[in-house]
C-alpha cells in the first residue's frame, strides 16, 4: 500500500473509530455518582491503537479525550478534573500500540492503557475528589482516599476492560488479520 493511501486510510478509520468510541461512551448501562460508567468506549480506541500502533494512537486517544467533554459533557469539580479526567486519562489507551503485532499484543496492550487509565483517574481521585472522603462506594463506606479512589475507579475500568477482552476474545478468529493490520502491509 502506498504511503499516501495509509495516511487516507488512517484518517479514515480514526474518525470513524474515535466516533464509535464516543457514541459507546454516550450508552452506559450503569453511571456511577460521582463520575465514571460502565460503557465499551475504550474498546474502538484499543483497535485504533493496536493498528496503527503507539504514536497515532496517541493523537486518536488524546483527540477522542477532548471531544468527549464536548459530545458527552463533563461531570468535574474544576477545570483541571476536566483536564485530567477527561483528556489526560484516555492518552494511556495508546500503550496498547506497544503490542503491535506482538503475540496477544491486542490483550495485554489493552490491559496495560487500561491500566494507565486507571492510574490517571487514581492521581485524580487522591487529589482533586479527595474531598469526597468518607463516602460509600458499593455499599463500604472508605476514609481513606487512596483506597477509595482505587476501588471506586478501578470498580468501572476493569468491568470496561472486562469486556472489551471478551468481545476481542470472541472477535479475535474472525478479525485477526484486521487486528494484527495485515491488510497494512
Amino acid at each position: 500500500m502506498r504511503t499516501s493511501s495509509k495516511g487516507i486510510q488512517m484518517l479514515a478509520e480514526g474518525g470513524v473509530l474515535i466516533a464509535l468510541a464516543l457514541a459507546l461512551g454516550l450508552m452506559r448501562p450503569y453511571e456511577f455518582p460521582n463520575g465514571g460508567s460502565i460503557s465499551l468506549e475504550m474498546l474502538p480506541l484499543f483497535v485504533f491503537c493496536i493498528r496503527w500502533g503507539f504514536g497515532r494512537g496517541l493523537l486518536a486517544c488524546t483527540a477522542f479525550g477532548i471531544l468527549q467533554v464536548f459530545v458527552q459533557g463533563a461531570v468535574a469539580y474544576s477545570w483541571v478534573s476536566i483536564i485530567l479526567d477527561y483528556i489526560v486519562a484516555f492518552m494511556p489507551l495508546c500503550l496498547c500500540g506497544l503490542g503491535k503485532g506482538k503475540p496477544g499484543g491486542l490483550f495485554w496492550g489493552s490491559a496495560l492503557g487500561a491500566f494507565g487509565r486507571f492510574l490517571i483517574h487514581f492521581i485524580s481521585g487522591i487529589t482533586i475528589y479527595r474531598i469526597l472522603a468518607p463516602t460509600e462506594v458499593l455499599g463500604t463506606t472508605f476514609d481513606n482516599p487512596y483506597l477509595y479512589s482505587a476501588v471506586y475507579n478501578g470498580s468501572y475500568i476493569i468491568v470496561d476492560l472486562a469486556l472489551c477482552l471478551v468481545i476481542f476474545g470472541l472477535s479475535y478468529r474472525a478479525l485477526k488479520k484486521y487486528y494484527l493490520a495485515e491488510d497494512l502491509r
